[in-house]
C-alpha cells in the first residue's frame, strides 16, 4: 500500500481520527462529504462546481439526473457552448443529487425491500476534460480511500474491463497494469465484461470503459469470488469511468472528440463503510429520520428486519418512507412536481408510494409524510441551502398530493365496485381498460387494483392490460449521429458561426431597421452526416460563417425567414428551425434547390416576426418585475416562454394571485410602457454582472461574457454601488426593444396554479391585448345583460305568486 501523505495545513488524514482496528469514532457524513472535495480541490487543482438541480438542463434523453456527470454531459459530446465557463473545465470535483426512479437507472420498486437502494442519493465525482487520464484517476482514488479516509487495504478489490470481442473492444490492459504498479496484488484485481465494466448512462450517449473498487464488509479473508455477486458483504464503493465513446441510437459507438475521466462514489455506502454499518440507513444519514417516523406512529421503533424477519412490513415502511421523503424534498425544491407526465408523473408514484406505506404499514396520521420535511433540511440543508428556502412549499405540495390521493383512492374503490355490480362483468374477468384508466388517470396502484378484485374472486384481463401498460411506454428513439458530425466540425476547425448580427438592430424615426446579412455556406447536414451537396427537397441544416437568424434559446422563439442563392434569387430556402450547437448556429431548411458548401447566400428575416419576439421577450422582463413589486421578493421565475403571438410566465407563489393583485401587476407593466422606458443591453464578465443588485436569473448555463439586460436604469449606474433604484435587470441572451412604448399594452389573459406553489401567466401585447379588452368588455355587458334580465323574470315570478 502507499504511504500516508501529509497534506495542507486545515486538511487533517482521516486517519487521524479513524482506525479500522477496536471500535473506531464515527465519521460524520457532512464530514465525509467535505472531505472528500477539499481532497480534491486542495490537493490536486479541481474547481468545485455546485450540483445541478435534479431536473436535466434541456437533456430530454433523461426524467431526472441520474449520475453526477449528466450536468457536464455538453463538455464530453463536444457541445458546450464555447462561451460559457463549463467551456473551460479541466478539473472538477462535485457531489451531485441524483434520482435514479425511472428509465433505464430505475430504482423505486427495490427500495425499502433491501438495505441498499435509494431514490435520491448524492453522487461524489471527479471529473477530468482533456487533462489526466487513467493513471492519475487510479492513482488519486487509492490515495483518498486507503490514506486519507484510512480504510485497509486488505478489505478493498478492483475490477477493469476484461473486453467485448462481440463489440470489437479490446480488454483493458492499460488499466490492469497501473493497479498492479500502484500495488493491488493479482488476486484481488478481476477482469469483468461489458455489464459489470462498460459504463453507461442511459440507451444513448457518453460511455467508456471502466474499474470499480469494492469493499469487503466481513475481512480477513480472500472475497474474490463474491466481487460483483450481488452479496451484501462485498459492495462496489467507487466506478471511475474512462469517457471514450458515445453510443448511438442504433447502438454503434463513435469515439468522443477527447477522452475524459468520470467518477462517482454514492455517499450513503460510503458513509456506510466508514462508519461501519452493513446497512445505509443505520448512518446518520438516515437515523435522525427514521426516529422523527417513530415519533408520528405508535409502532415498534426501526429494527433493520428484510424479507421474512419483517413480516408486517413495518421496516421496509421505514425505509420507503425515509428514501421517498428526502426524494420528494429534493425534487420539489428543485421545481419537479408531482403530475401527469414525465418526470412530474415519476414523482407522483413516489409520493404515493409514501403516502400507502404511511397510512397502511404505519397506521400513521394524515399529514406525518410533510411533518418530516424538516428533518430532511436540517440534513440536508446546509449543502444544499434551497431546502431551507423552499421548506413550506415542500410541504404544502406533500400535503395536498397526499390528500387528492386519499380522496383518489376512495373514488377509485367506489369505481371498481361499480364495475364489479355491471352484469357483463363474465367468468370473472375485470376490464383491462378500467383498471388501466384508473392507474393512468386517478393514480390508483395496479397491485391495490389486484388486493380489491382478488377479495371477489376476480382478476384483471391481464393480457389486455400488458398490452395497454407496452403502448403507453413505446419510446421512439431518434439519431444522435449529430454529436459525430459536430466532431467533424471541429476536426476540420470549421469557425463556429458569428451571430452577433442578431443584436445589431436599431431604432431610427421609431422603426427598426435590421441589418442585411450575405453569408457562406461552411458546411451541410442530412441528418446523419456532413455532406458537401444537397439537392431539391432534402431538409438538411446549413452552417453558415455568420448569421442574423436568432436561435432558440433563452426562452425565446427562434427566428423565421428564408435564403436565397447567389445567382438563383428568384428561389426561395425557408429557414424551419434555427438552433445553436457548440458553438454553431444550424439553420434547418428544405432546399428548394441544389445547395452546396461554398455557397453565397442572402438571409432574409422575416422581420415582423422577430421584432414581435421582441416585443413579448421585453414585456416578459417587465412582468417579472412588476410581479416582484406587487407580491414581494418570494416571488422566482421558473419557466417562461416568448413567441410571436404571446408570453408565457411560470413563477413561485403561495396561492393563485388575487383578481385585485393581477390588476396591480397589470397595472406596474402597463405604466412602464406609457413611460416609454429606455431598454439598454451590454456584454459584461459574468462575475461583473453578479455583483449587480437586484440581478434576477434562472437555471441555467450563462456564457461569460453574458448579456445583461435592464430597463429604465443604464448598466453604468446599477453598478455603481451607490446606488438604490429598483428596476428590472436580468442575465439574457434573448432579443429585444430599444423602448418599451412599443409594447403598447399588455393584458393578462389567464392565471392558474401548474401545481402547488407554481402559477402560470399568460399575456399577449399590443393588437392582441386591444382584442382581449374588447371581448373582456363585451363579456361584462353580457353578463350584466344576462343578470338585469334573471332580475326581472325573478321579480315577475313573485308577482305571479302572489
Amino acid at each position: 500500500s502507499l504511504r500516508p501523505l501529509g497534506g495542507p495545513p486545515g486538511l487533517p488524514s482521516a486517519r487521524s481520527a479513524r482506525s479500522f482496528s477496536g471500535c473506531p469514532p464515527e465519521l460524520p457524513a457532512a464530514q465525509v462529504r467535505s472531505s472528500f472535495l477539499d481532497f480534491f480541490r486542495q490537493r490536486h487543482g479541481h474547481l468545485l462546481v455546485p450540483s445541478s438541480p435534479v431536473r436535466p438542463r434541456g437533456d430530454p434523453s433523461l426524467l431526472f439526473v441520474n449520475a453526477g456527470m449528466n450536468q457536464f454531459k455538453p463538455v464530453f459530446l463536444g457541445t458546450v457552448d464555447p462561451r460559457s465557463a463549463m467551456a473551460s473545465y479541466r478539473r472538477v470535483v462535485n457531489s451531485q443529487k441524483c434520482v435514479r426512479a425511472g428509465g433505464k437507472h430505475n430504482d423505486l420498486e427495490d427500495v425499502g425491500r433491501d438495505l441498499s437502494h435509494h431514490t435520491f442519493f448524492e453522487m461524489l465525482g471527479n471529473w477530468s476534460f482533456g487533462d489526466y487520464f487513467k493513471e492519475e484517476a487510479c492513482s488519486m482514488a487509492w490515495s483518498l480511500l486507503t490514506e486519507h479516509y484510512g480504510i485497509s487495504t486488505d478489505r478493498l478489490y478492483v475490477s477493469y474491463f476484461a473486453g467485448d470481442a462481440e463489440s470489437g473492444l479490446s480488454p483493458d490492459e492499460e488499466t490492469r497494469r497501473i493497479w498492479l504498479d500502484i500495488g493491488v496484488p493479482p488476486s484481488r484485481l478481476l477482469p469483468f465484461g461489458l455489464q459489470e465494466n462498460f459504463w453507461e448512462m442511459g440507451e444513448s450517449g457518453p460511455c467508456g470503459p471502466c474499474t470499480e473498487i469494492h469493499y469487503d464488509h466481513v475481512g480477513g479473508r480472500n472475497a474474490a469470488t463474491l466481487v460483483n455477486a450481488d452479496s451484501p458483504d462485498v459492495v462496489e464503493i467507487w466506478n471511475l469511468v474512462f469517457m471514450q465513446y458515445n453510443r448511438e441510437a442504433d447502438l454503434s459507438l463513435r469515439r468522443l472528440p477527447q477522452v475524459s475521466v468520470d467518477t462517482g462514489m454514492g455517499l450513503e455506502r460510503l458513509v456506510s463503510v466508514l462508519q461501519g454499518k452493513r446497512s445505509n440507513y443505520d448512518t446518520d444519514l438516515f437515523t435522525p429520520l427514521l426516529h422523527a417516523i417513530h415519533q408520528v406512529h405508535h409502532l415498534a421503533p426501526y429494527r433493520g428486519g428484510t424479507g421474512v424477519v419483517d413480516q408486517r412490513k413495518v421496516d421496509m415502511a421505514y425505509r420507503v418512507v425515509a428514501d421517498h421523503v428526502r426524494t420528494l424534498s429534493v425534487c420539489i425544491a428543485d421545481g419537479v412536481h408531482p403530475g401527469m407526465s414525465g418526470a412530474e408523473l415519476v414523482l407522483r408514484r413516489i409520493l404515493r408510494r409514501a403516502v400507502r406505506y404511511c397510512v397502511e404499514v404505519l397506521q400513521a396520521p394524515r399529514g406525518a409524510l410533510a411533518s418530516l420535511v424538516p428533518t430532511v433540511t436540517h440534513s440536508l440543508g446546509d449543502v444544499y441551502p434551497e431546502l431551507h428556502t423552499e421548506a413550506e412549499r415542500i410541504m404544502d405540495v406533500i400535503n395536498e398530493n397526499e390528500a387528492q390521493f386519499l380522496s383518489s383512492l376512495q373514488q377509485g374503490s367506489r369505481l371498481i365496485h361499480r364495475t364489479l355490480n355491471r352484469e357483463d362483468i363474465k367468468h370473472g374477468v375485470f376490464p383491462a381498460s378500467v383498471a388501466w384508466s384508473l392507474h393512468r388517470d386517478l393514480g390508483f396502484p395496479l397491485d391495490l387494483v389486484d388486493l380489491v378484485l382478488e377479495e371477489r374472486g376476480v382478476q384483471v384481463d391481464r393480457q389486455e392490460l400488458d398490452r395497454l401498460i407496452t403502448e403507453n411506454h413505446k419510446v421512439n428513439h431518434h439519431s444522435d449521429a449529430r454529436t459525430h458530425s459536430l466532431a467533424e466540425l471541429q476536426r476540420l476547425v470549421v469557425p463556429h458561426t458569428d451571430d452577433r448580427l442578431k443584436y445589431q438592430y436599431r431604432l431610427e424615426q421609431n422603426r427598426y431597421e435590421f441589418p442585411a446579412c450575405r453569408a457562406t455556406v461552411l458546411a451541410l447536414y442530412d441528418g446523419q452526416a456532413l455532406v458537401s451537396e444537397v439537392t431539391e427537397g432534402q431538409r438538411c441544416g446549413v452552417i453558415l460563417d455568420q448569421t442574423c437568424f436568432y436561435s432558440e434559446q433563452g426562452g425565446q422563439s427562434h427566428d423565421q425567414g428564408y435564403f436565397t442563392r447567389d445567382g438563383l434569387q428568384d428561389v426561395l430556402y425557408p429557414v424551419e428551425d434555427v438552433v445553436l450547437v457548440g458553438g454553431y448556429v444550424v439553420h434547418q431548411v428544405t432546399a428548394a434547390d441544389r445547395l452546396k458548401s461554398g455557397d453565397q447566400v442572402h438571409l432574409h428575416l422575416d422581420q415582423v416576426h422577430r421584432l414581435s419576439c421582441m416585443v413579448k421577450h421585453t414585456a416578459t422582463h417587465i412582468l417579472n418585475f412588476s410581479l416582484r413589486t406587487v407580491v414581494g421578493p418570494s416571488v422566482h421565475q421558473r419557466g417562461s416562454h416568448v413567441s410571436a403571438d404571446r408570453l408565457r410566465f411560470d413563477f413561485s407563489v403561495k396561492g393563485s394571485l388575487s383578481v385585485s393583485q393581477l390588476q396591480q401587476v397589470e397595472q406596474c407593466v402597463n405604466d412602464v410602457i406609457s413611460a416609454n422606458q429606455t431598454v439598454h443591453s451590454q456584454e459584461l464578465p459574468l462575475h461583473t454582472a453578479r455583483s449587480i443588485r437586484g440581478l434576477r436569473t434562472v437555471d441555467e448555463v450563462y456564457p461569460d461574457p453574458v448579456r445583461v439586460v435592464s430597463v429604465a436604469v443604464p448598466l453604468s449606474e446599477l453598478l455603481d454601488d451607490n446606488t438604490d433604484r429598483r428596476t428590472s435587470v436580468e442575465l439574457c441572451c434573448g432579443t429585444h426593444l430599444r423602448r418599451t412604448g412599443a409594447i403598447k399594452d399588455l393584458v393578462i389573459v389567464s392565471e392558474r396554479q401548474m401545481v402547488k406553489g407554481i402559477s402560470r401567466i399568460i399575456a399577449v401585447t399590443g393588437r392582441e391585448a386591444t382584442l382581449a379588452r374588447e371581448a373582456g368588455q363585451v363579456l361584462s355587458e353580457n353578463v350584466d345583460s344576462l343578470s338585469a334580465r334573471l332580475s326581472v323574470m325573478t321579480s315577475l315570478c313573485r308577482c305571479f305568486r302572489l
